[in-house]
């Protein structure tokens, strides 16, 4: 499962599968980040991870060509991935989920069969992006992909779970959004003065957990202590 290379510019380029994203992509795309890290990093100003491409900023032109010249004679092995799973609580109640009813409806299902269908798989983190600790995963069941909204929220608060397209994440902080938000988790996602800022990393999966509105409203710290361990 190799890559090729394409070239943006002088001193930008692009590792790209031609796969769709699956566990065995992110294996070997771990793999190939690691060796960049470990080989490139004093040549290289920022890597980028996606779904199917890793982007690589060069300090000079130089060094992208020498990298050109010998990424087709690497032979890696893909990386064993994380077993970790964390389970994140949610509150899909109508007050937190406010688009809940709405997108059900456009599904023909009920909110129960939402709430069933998008607890029941394990997500695998594939990359973090967009916001500080946005997780990109990937796993949502093909019965709830919804293309996004066509007018975006301008106001969606930190905590806020969501479905857009074919995929289904959480925000970590207050912004904009044009997701279906479907509930809320009362877990801190991104805390800069932790290290590390983001408790998850890519590799690892996540697993959400339905709770009342209760639950939510009288969450404590050590109630996440108990989640995150």
């Amino acid at each position: 499962m190799k890559p090729s290379y394409q070239i943006i510019s002088p001193t930008l380029g692009e590792l790209v599968w031609h796969e769709s994203p699956s566990d065995e992509l992110l294996s070997m795309q771990l793999s190939y980040l690691t060796h960049i890290q470990s080989n490139y990093l004093s040549t290289l100003v920022e890597v980028r991870q996606g779904f199917t491409r890793l982007s690589l900023v060069w300090k000079n032109s130089s060094s992208q060509l020498e990298f050109i010249q010998l990424v087709e004679t690497l032979n890696l092995v893909p990386e064993s991935l994380p077993k970790k799973v964390w389970q994140v609580p949610v509150c899909y109640s109508s007050e937190y989920g406010q688009d809940l009813e709405s997108f059900a409806a456009h599904k023909n299902l009920s909110p129960s069969e939402v709430i069933q269908l998008h607890t029941k798989p394990c997500y695998r983190i594939h990359f973090l992006g967009f916001l500080p600790g946005f997780f990109y995963l990937n796993g949502l069941s093909p019965t709830l992909h919804l293309p996004r909204k066509r007018v975006p929220s301008p106001y969606v608060p930190s905590g806020s779970v969501a479905i857009g397209g074919s995929q289904t994440g959480i925000y970590p902080s207050e912004s904009p959004g044009g997701w279906h938000i479907i509930g809320k988790s009362p877990l801190t996602f991104f805390d800069s003065k932790k290290t590390p800022p983001v408790w998850a990393k890519p590799g690892e999966q996540i697993q959400f957990m339905s709770i009342s509105s209760s639950q939510l409203e009288n969450w404590q710290d050590e109630d996440s202590k108990n989640f995150l361990k």
